[in-house]
């Protein structure tokens, strides 16, 4: 089987050998058993099922609860000439009824979901009449309500274990502690224990913790001596991406930045750019970053303290996916614990403000108490809170608790083009075309124009058909609805804005269900996992990768000689003399500003000479102009 396993890696994917533990995992796959798979960030984890499915007969489910990384993976599967379909929230009902019927009549290879559908009526009537030879749990994780993106749809995948009851479940994930790893067992239905754990220890990154109130300082000085490949700068804040952003380019280093709220084509030119190496380095929030696979990052920079170890190990673990060395370093400043402190609170508003927004956000797209469920409604928070005067980041934490419990689910906005597919026969077309003659030049360009247009939803430009046809663009739309009035066609117009999706029926706040206990509980699994942050950032005595491993119960065979923390207990101070007297070979009678002093005195750790810097400054060897440069300035008080 390892022969065949590996052929079809080759064909398909263009790689002569798996990595370390793929092939293990492949191979329980494929006897049938129920498996974890823990695979670090860059572990080749969508291969592990891929591979496997190439060699079954029959479909791959794959359930993942991101819309972005699933519409990925199927264009990149779709492009080797796999036939890969996927089903989310916001699509139209047409184009969720033929990836069903591919499925069901075999043309399909992949079908890729979101975890809310698993309990649509639709879906489980496919199911009974679907050969599935896999069912693949991507983000696995969120199964368990002690992981830190804990998801209430993922307990409902055991439930459709029963119609392919002989189907292998294969669960993936890249951060799980063993009371995470536990309940996925657990809630997965697993029939008996079976756990493949690649080692968290990533040989080739070095994380670093720098205490450094001047952070763009360090910001700059790390990005400047990066000599190749590119680097990403995590920020919490939207705003923040962007000044960032305007200052690098302004010191002369290539930036874009990224976050949610940009529209979602915007987003994609941004990561384009960033992808193909026409910018150096990225600014973003958490949004981005999630199933991107740049092999040459040799820099993750956080300028902000993130709210887990788990968002951060994931965050860092960005860096050297193509296993050469990188580094991860996490700027804090004296106030940044805290900030964090204070988001923490933030994160969970009072329950009374929680059914206030609840029901103002059932007036907002006027549902009626018991309606609603399964319907998706696009939602800009800003647009929302400004309406019924809330706060933007009460809303959003809102938001992320009604998710956490089962009422709704949330996604990012995403760049879906439009689509048609003409419904009716060839036979009904000309007959149309003959009794509604304003048509005809919009049905001839999809004819001519659009191949497979008859068969599936393509994608198309209302733009350009306005040129093609000599109609204008607000003609073509017009048209294009009629026709799908008419049951001619379906049309998907663009969708660029966040969704909600309602998971259950809007219910009356008098018997609104979110318990204490709940509520309470969560919020004590959040403050655990602060102060793990807390913890990490404030141990300058124990090698950065021995804590991370720790954290996730892996111990570490040593340490691992690199980070911060091992450099300064392995190597003796330099003697500030040394320093001082290189500095003053460096400055002579010119000013210069604190880079070009660094750049000459590479020598030595930067923060080290800073540190003398400051010192002579104080003791007037050494000034600092208005704007910034530093020179020679009367006699040296000695400091030895």
């Amino acid at each position: 089987m390892s022969a065949i396993t590996r052929a079809i890696l080759q064909q398909h994917w263009g790689y002569p050998n798996f990595r370390p533990l793929q092939e293990d995992i492949i191979d329980s796959v494929m006897a049938g058993k129920d498996t974890l798979a823990l695979l670090p960030t860059g572990g080749g984890k969508s291969i592990c099922f891929q591979v496997p499915a190439m060699a079954m007969e029959g479909l791959c489910i794959v359930i993942t609860p991101l819309i972005a990384l699933m519409k990925d993976q199927v264009a990149h599967l779709v492009e080797k000439g796999i036939p890969a379909a996927a089903i989310y929230s916001g699509m139209h009902p047409d184009q969720q009824e033929l990836a069903y019927n591919q499925a069901v009549y075999g043309r399909l290879k992949f079908l890729y979901v979101s975890p809310e559908r698993l309990q649509t009526d639709g879906f489980v009537e496919a199911l009974k009449r679907m050969k599935v030879c896999l069912l693949a749990v991507d983000e696995s994780h969120c199964i368990s309500q002690w992981g830190y993106d804990f998801r209430p749809p993922y307990l409902k995948i055991a439930d459709i274990r029963p119609y392919m009851p002989k189907t292998p479940v294969l669960a993936l994930t890249a951060t799980a502690t063993a009371k995470v790893v536990d309940d996925i067992q657990l809630h997965l239905g697993f029939k008996q224990k079976n756990v493949f754990q690649s080692s968290f220890e990533r040989k080739n990154l070095t994380y670093n913790v720098f205490h450094e109130a001047d952070k763009y300082g360090v910001l700059r000085r790390k990005l400047e001596v990066m000599t190749e490949g590119s680097a990403i700068v995590y920020v919490r804040n939207r705003k923040r991406t962007q000044v960032i952003a305007d200052w690098l380019n302004s010191v002369g280093i290539s930036t874009t930045f990224y976050h949610a709220g940009l529209d979602a084509m915007t987003r994609d030119e941004r990561q384009d750019l960033w992808m193909k190496g026409k910018v150096k380095v990225i600014a973003a929030t958490n949004a981005f970053g999630m199933g991107i696979d740049k092999p040459d990052v040799r820099l993750v920079i956080h300028m902000d303290l993130p709210d887990s170890i788990e968002a951060y190990f994931q965050e860092a673990g960005r860096a050297g996916r193509d296993l050469k060395p990188a580094e991860a370093f996490l700027l804090v400043s004296p106030a940044d614990i805290q900030k964090l402190q204070e988001n923490l609170t933030l994160s969970f508003p009072e329950l009374e403000r929680i059914k206030l927004i609840y029901n103002a956000l059932g007036n907002y797209f006027n549902i009626p108490v018991g309606a609603g469920e399964n319907v998706s409604y696009p939602l800009v928070i800003s647009e929302f809170a400004n309406r019924y005067g809330f706060n933007v980041l009460e809303v959003y934490h809102t938001l992320r608790i009604l998710e956490k419990e089962g009422f709704l689910m949330l996604s990012d906005s995403f760049n879906e083009p439009s689509k048609v597919m003409i419904k009716a026969s060839r036979d009904d077309i000309y007959g149309f075309q003959v009794n509604n003659p304003s048509f005809g030049e919009i049905i001839k360009f999809m004819l001519r124009s659009l191949p497979g247009v008859l068969t599936d939803f393509v994608k198309i430009n209302e733009e350009t058909m306005a040129k093609k046809t000599g109609l204008t663009v607000e003609r073509v739309v017009d048209q294009l609805k009629k026709l799908e009035a008419y049951h001619f066609l379906s049309y998907v117009p663009r969708n660029d804005k966040p969704q909600v999706l309602f998971l259950s029926e809007f219910v009356d706040t008098k018997h609104f269900n979110l318990s204490k206990e709940h509520y309470h509980d969560r919020k004590h699994e959040a403050e655990l996992r602060v102060k793990a942050v807390v913890d990490f950032v404030n141990n300058d005595e124990e090698c950065r990768s021995v804590q991370l491993l720790r954290y996730f119960n892996e111990k570490a065979k040593c340490n691992c000689g690199r980070c911060d923390v091992c450099k300064r207990q392995g190597k003796a101070p330099v003697p500030y003399r040394l320093i001082e007297e290189k500095l003053e070979s460096v400055m002579h009678e010119n000013a210069l500003s604190v880079q070009d002093v660094l750049s000459q005195c590479k020598e030595y750790d930067a923060s080290e000479v800073l540190d003398a810097i400051r010192f002579l400054v104080d003791n007037e060897v050494l000034q600092l102009g208005k704007d910034g440069a530093v020179s020679r300035k009367g006699h040296k008080k000695s400091r030895h």
